[in-house]
């Protein structure tokens, strides 16, 4: 398979963009496409990292800490002073966090390399949340949290909670003299969770915080070498077992869902400031959102192809739409609104332009873009049949679409 082909080669998939998180507007297989190319950027950046992590621990062990900011030093070792006057190499370090430096030893807090966040699409993420409301667990915030400290804990060696959390959580930290409720929390703390330059928020002086409890576990481990929150490996073979595995009818969903939003997205480029047709387009629009949004739509297929083709006859033939349209508005009588939406069933062929739209078509290049790009839809969106035993013969007479203006889905 080419797409197994490309991801073993660590390549991305032409005609996708390399680095993005799925578009959530997109069918599920495009979205699939788009984790693929944004877990091969991921693995190629991994590797650049793992690399530079170890040539800067190569680099240490060279060049003492008194030695590193020679002339001849690497220029990418960072040691942090801790309280106690020993120089450690700060491991996983971004950039310097602006106005922002550690309360016991005054060195720059770094703010560390993190773990990049899961890739998921539109099926993922309603299995998270379906998961979530029905166990509610918060096991992904803390595996986050944690990975953030670990990473926090490398590159700022000699840190504690505090100036974890006025750098991951600002609002929990207060710049003043804490008040007497707090003073008293902190002294039942061991005076843990306040410094002479500010105190932690209440929630974060509790008894039992989360936060706290997960500070303590914690150890010093940049991101690059963290057990991975998202694995791209597994990740993208479940995407390939998919893919290879996927039935014609759910493929077909997908590219029929496609090409109807494209269609649509064409037409209301042109329709939505015509006066006669915008709340007429409006219409089918909103039909086919409500349609496809239910399950299961494709039981609804035919209604759906034929307001399709009332769309494309407003493209094709504007002006034969709005005679119908005002005949009909005309012929309707009291009382016999409905609460269904009425589509217009002209009986024209979209495919086949009047005289006059043929005339008017260097006029409008749209019309002509338009009907060309579904020239060749019949095959798709054919509702022809096969004769029913005990049908008409060709000779008796068949009703026309012309007999009824509107019809009813």
């Amino acid at each position: 398979m080419q797409l197994r082909r490309l991801w073993g080669e660590e390549l991305h998939i032409p005609g996708i963009p390399l680095d993005e998180f799925p578009d959530l507007h997109s069918c599920l297989l495009y979205q699939q496409l788009q984790v693929i190319n944004c877990c091969v950027s991921r693995k190629k950046r991994h590797a650049i990292a793992s690399k530079s992590l170890e040539a800067a621990l190569r680099d240490a062990k060279r060049f003492s800490p008194e030695s590193a900011k020679g002339v001849n030093a690497p220029g990418h070792l960072l040691y942090a002073k801790t309280s106690s006057g020993e120089l450690v190499l700060r491991l996983g370090a971004g950039s310097k966090a602006p106005n922002l430096f550690m309360l016991e030893s005054g060195e720059p807090i770094y703010s560390p390399i993190p773990q990049e966040g899961p890739l998921l699409t539109e099926d993922l993420i309603k299995e998270t949340e379906e998961f979530v409301l029905r166990t509610g667990s918060v096991g992904a915030g803390c595996s986050q949290l944690l990975s953030d400290m670990q990473g926090f804990k490398a590159a700022n060696p000699g840190c504690i909670l505090e100036d974890f959390v006025r750098w991951h959580s600002p609002p929990d930290w207060t710049d003043s003299e804490p008040t007497d409720e707090a003073n008293e929390t902190s002294s039942s703390d061991g005076g843990n969770s306040s410094s002479t330059k500010g105190y932690l928020s209440s929630r974060m002086q509790k008894e039992g915080n989360l936060w706290r409890e997960l500070w303590e576990t914690s150890k010093p481990v940049p991101a690059v070498k963290q057990a991975p929150l998202f694995d791209e490996e597994l990740a993208v073979e479940g995407i390939l077992n998919h893919m290879e595995n996927i039935s014609p009818s759910e493929l077909f969903e997908q590219f029929f869902i496609s090409l109807l939003g494209l269609g649509t997205l064409m037409a209301e480029a042109k329709l939505s400031s015509n006066d006669y047709l915008s709340k007429l387009f409006y219409e089918c629009k909103d039909y086919f959102v409500v349609t496809c949004q239910g399950r299961p739509w494709s039981e609804k297929v035919d209604d759906i192809c034929q307001v399709y083709e009332t769309m494309e006859a407003m493209i094709v033939n504007p002006d034969e739409v709005v005679k119908a349209m005002k005949q009909a508005d005309e012929a309707r009588t009291p009382g016999s609104e409905t609460k269904r939406i009425s589509f217009l069933k002209l009986g024209l062929n979209p495919r086949k332009p009047s005289p006059r739209s043929e005339s008017s078509s260097e006029e409008s290049p749209m019309k002509q873009q338009f009907s060309n790009f579904f020239e060749g839809k019949s095959s798709l969106f054919s509702k022809n049949k096969p004769p029913k035993p005990g049908s008409a013969s060709p000779g008796e007479k068949t009703p026309s679409a012309e007999d009824s203006d509107w019809t009813l889905v």
